[in-house]
């Protein structure tokens, strides 16, 4: 392995906080200096393009795959992610090598004290479909309208008054220096994306980069994200899909907690149960299918036999 060690990162103020704490960590476990690991910044076309929504432009991947090309070609050892901007299947050579210690998983209100104070037809802005079918499923009046853009982006939005309120993870906002602004959600309420809160490294798979990159890997936050991903699989989901997921691993298992939504949020169907391993999250997407509404389960095209 030639030094520095190159980490590839999407260039927005958060991403690049994100990829420093990966430095950090990866210093600490290999007893490196500051020097030994450098942070590129790649621009994806989902920075490119902040004024449509990702499901009509092409999805997750249009945060991934200059990343992607760049792991491949050798330009970077390892890519930085936030876990829920990964899309669900990823290219066999690539691999995630580590995932950081998770945090805040909630998502946070910004405009109001809670949703139930927003004023009748209130303006949501979000491109986020799981949020919007969470929000329309308790408040069918509220109106919602398309904001993308980095957190800084979206909170003058609000203060320019375009929007009465728009939500955004609270892990983003701690790490931004920003984490006592907004109301939390309860996940009672609202369960986060699949992934929401953890930071993911990847590189190509059986590389040098990945073996040093493992030695940071938080085991705890890897199974339950990867159960959370694995439920994706199962559901065949996409960005198009509004699905909320959350895993915990627990001394007796993990628990799995899930939701499905109509894009209106009129019609959802929700799941919590403990099962072993992160594998057996197919059978709970199975189970989440056949107890769902036939106008939900039929968004869903995957084989509702198959038990994994």
């Amino acid at each position: 392995m030639q030094f520095p060690f190159r980490l590839g990162s999407r260039g927005s103020p958060l991403a690049l906080i994100q990829a420093r704490i990966v430095a950090t960590a990866l210093c600490s476990a290999h007893g490196w200096s500051e020097e030994a690991v450098i942070i590129v910044p790649i621009r994806t076309s989902g920075d490119k393009n902040r004024h449509q929504a990702l499901a009509d432009i092409g999805g997750k991947s249009l945060w991934t795959k200059e990343l992607d090309t760049a792991l491949t070609a050798g330009e970077i050892d390892a890519a930085v992610h936030s876990m829920k901007d990964v899309e669900t299947f990823r290219p066999d050579h690539i691999s995630i090598a580590a995932m950081l210690a998770r945090a805040d998983v909630h998502d946070r209100l910004i405009g109001a004290p809670s949703l139930e104070t927003l004023p009748l037809g209130a303006c949501v802005g979000t491109a986020s479909p799981r949020r919007a079918a969470q929000i329309r499923h308790r408040r069918s009046d509220i109106q919602i309208k398309l904001l993308r853009g980095n957190v800084a982006t979206r909170l003058q939005k609000l203060e320019d008054k375009a929007f009465d309120a728009t939500l955004l993870a609270a892990a983003g906002l701690i790490r931004l220096g920003k984490g006592d602004i907004g109301y939390t959600i309860p996940l009672s309420e609202m369960l986060p994306a699949a992934g929401q809160g953890a930071i993911g490294i990847e590189a190509l798979a059986n590389s040098a980069a990945w073996s040093i990159i493992a030695a940071i890997d938080h085991q705890p936050t890897h199974r339950a994200v990867d159960t959370e991903r694995q439920l994706l699989m199962r559901l065949n989901a996409d960005c198009h899909s509004p699905i909320a997921a959350f895993a915990e691993v627990k001394e007796n298992g993990i628990r799995l907690r899930a939701c499905l939504y109509t894009a209106d949020g009129q019609l959802s169907t929700a799941i919590d149960k403990f099962i072993l391993q992160p594998s057996d999250a197919f059978d709970v997407g199975t189970l989440l299918l056949n107890q769902a509404p036939p106008e939900l389960k039929s968004l869903f095209k995957v084989d509702v036999s198959f038990t994994g």
